[in-house]
């Protein structure tokens, strides 16, 4: 676990995964339409916004075949107001921390981010998935870095993601410049 990341968030503790990196595939925009109707239908207007993120998001960038998904609701911390109806959905509560739980699949080919309506979340994941949809070198230069990353052994999966950080950041500086 990464040490900047508190422990108890993690529901079932570290997982070690291999990275397996596969090309874009436009069978994961049905998916992730499949899963929203399946989320909307769980939880009605309490689904503020659905966003499809994550690379699988982005035609042209190879990825991890899991759909992302942000789903924005009025208050993240009331869990009682959406995990009981997603879990019956099903989805299975996996990351629970300030502003944010992840709940994913069974077969962990999908990962629903639930964020606070209008948070920097919620903004941050948009700006970066339509930058790279408009980017080609940007796009590039993630994927990139995603399969160096892809060659390690990883014990938990978090540490992947903060492996991408330093690329991540430099590429939200370019998005977010004036």
């Amino acid at each position: 676990m990464s040490a900047d990341r508190p422990e108890g968030v993690l529901i079932g503790g570290p997982e070690a995964r291999h990275i397996v990196l596969v090309a874009h595939d436009p069978a994961w925009a049905a998916r992730y339409q499949r899963e929203r109707e399946r989320i909307v239908a769980a939880l009605g207007a309490r689904a503020l916004r659905v966003d499809h993120i994550g690379s699988t998001s982005i035609p042209h960038l190879a990825a991890k075949p899991v759909i992302d998904i942000d789903l924005s609701v009025a208050d993240v911390e009331d869990e009682a107001a959406y995990v009981p109806d997603l879990e019956r959905a099903g989805y299975v509560l996996r990351v629970r921390e300030p502003g944010h739980r992840m709940l994913r699949t069974p077969d962990l080919g999908v990962h629903l981010h639930v964020c606070p309506l209008g948070s920097d979340w919620e903004r941050r994941h948009r700006i970066f998935r339509d930058w790279l949809r408009n980017h080609a070198d940007d796009r590039q230069l993630y994927e990139d870095v995603k399969r160096s990353l892809a060659d390690r052994t990883w014990n938990d999966m978090n540490d992947y993601a903060d492996a991408k950080s330093d690329v991540v950041a430099a590429i939200m500086r370019r998005a977010t410049a004036p």
